[in-house]
């Protein structure tokens, strides 16, 4: 299924502010939220607006060592939650595709860095019938929470 990266928010938790990355699967009302950390959720909302702060950070280093190396960023899929031991949900599990001069491979990686990087690059972004089963949510719970670049003298 083919996705994109809808929003990039904050939902506050009783255990205080946690970032989501939103993801809109085409052709879906329902959204597949992704709780990541603070760093990641910046990264990509700054890969989406371009911006450009001087020196590379993470994953622009990253991205230019890919260049540098003749690689590139095909897309990116999002296949699989692990439930963890808890029951306290799941981690997600991603794949980067690259395009490199021996040939295609496929490298694992959390989701946050792999949509840092499809941010970066507007490589595709897919995900996995099963995993936006597992993943779904309703779009309304989502869109009234803070986006994080409003939040950025707070971070």
């Amino acid at each position: 299924m083919q996705a994109s990266i809808d929003a990039v928010r904050v939902a506050g938790t009783p255990q205080g502010p946690v970032p989501v990355v939103v993801l809109a699967v085409d052709g879906e009302d329902d959204i597949v939220p992704i709780f990541i950390g603070f760093n990641e959720a910046t990264s990509i909302a700054r890969g989406l607006e371009a911006e450009d702060i001087g020196r590379p950070l993470t994953h622009d280093l990253l991205l230019d060592v890919m260049e540098e190396l003749g690689s590139r960023i095909d897309h990116i899929v999002v296949n699989e939650i692990k439930e963890r031991s808890d029951g306290q949900g799941g981690t997600y599990i991603a794949d980067i595709h690259l395009a490199t001069p021996r040939g295609e491979t496929v490298v694992d990686a959390r989701p946050s860095d792999s949509l840092a990087l499809a941010a970066r690059t507007n490589a595709s972004i897919e995900i996995t019938d099963d995993v936006f089963e597992d993943g779904r949510d309703e779009r309304e719970k989502f869109d009234e929470l803070e986006d994080i670049r409003n939040m950025s003298g707070e971070l």
